[in-house]
């Protein structure tokens, strides 16, 4: 391993780690509460800045907008082919059924709409949920429940198709889903992964169409995200990693935001001087 520089952050009431390498950038940043391993993230970073990327298939990205609750601006779902609505947090049925519908009617039929529970539900609850949300012609649910067996026994009563996310962390998870029959899509994210390659890894042990998504991570870790989604052979939904604008700040002058068309463009991150400055500068 060669010798890698650290730089130590503080974003908005996040800890981040950047590395920087012979091949670039890495980026090493758990977010509380959320699974991931802390050392898996770290393997995710040295790998991007050791190693860099696998050879990138495509130079644009198409992502989903994020809907996180009421209060969302119906124009700034504009240009965007999907859009992830975040459901269960609260427990409220006619809350999420009444946001799902907002959504449906701001970006009319044309528009994917997925919405995603982060395991929130127990299996009854996620049959009758997404049972009520089917006529919002839902393409995928993520993760209604925790686990890869209760995705299965999920799957199995509904007719809205079910992406697994939280409950993969490995191959052999992937193997499982596929086992089960878990899931018609995976929804995977680098730093909990421990880095590009083992994504693929795990793309390939769950032989599913693969979803890339961020972890609310600056536009370095971002881009890893987007090294993944470019290296996949297939690429048939859009992917989660339209997040920058979720930090309070960025370490580039030239975030990874997408295009007016709801496409993000590939492409390496070197972090400015003055914002890692100014950041390092919080914590001492």
């Amino acid at each position: 391993m060669p010798v890698l520089t650290e730089h130590h952050l503080r974003i908005g009431g996040r800890s981040i780690t950047l590395l920087e390498g012979p091949a670039g950038w890495g980026e090493c940043s758990p977010l509380p509460g959320y699974p991931c391993d802390p050392a898996a993230a770290r393997r995710a970073a040295e790998e991007a800045a050791a190693l860099g990327f696998p050879p990138a298939r495509r130079d644009e990205v198409r992502v989903n907008a994020l809907v996180e609750g009421p209060g969302f601006e119906p124009a700034a779902l504009a240009g965007y082919s999907c859009v992830k609505v975040k459901v269960g947090a609260a427990g409220d049925a006619d809350a999420d059924l009444a946001l799902v519908a907002a959504v449906r009617a701001a970006v009319g039929p044309g528009v994917a709409l997925r919405v995603d529970a982060n395991g929130a539900w127990d299996v009854e609850t996620a049959v009758a949920r997404l049972g009520a949300l089917a006529r919002y012609g839902l393409e995928l649910a993520e993760q209604p429940v925790a686990s890869i067996e209760d995705l299965a026994r999920v799957r199995g009563r509904v007719t809205v198709p079910i992406a697994a996310d939280e409950c993969v962390r490995s191959v052999a998870d992937a193997c499982r889903v596929r086992e089960l029959g878990a899931a018609d899509a995976v929804v995977l994210k680098v730093q909990p992964l421990g880095g590009v390659r083992a994504a693929l890894e795990v793309a390939a042990a769950a032989g599913l169409p693969a979803i890339p998504t961020s972890m609310m991570e600056t536009s370095v870790g971002i881009a890893a995200g987007l090294a993944l989604a470019a290296a996949l052979d297939e690429l048939p939904y859009a992917c989660g990693l339209a997040t920058a604008t979720l930090l309070p700040g960025d370490v580039t002058a030239a975030p990874l935001v997408p295009h007016g068309d709801g496409m993000l463009r590939v492409r390496r991150v070197v972090p400015d001087a003055g914002l890692l400055a100014r950041y390092a500068e919080a914590i001492t």
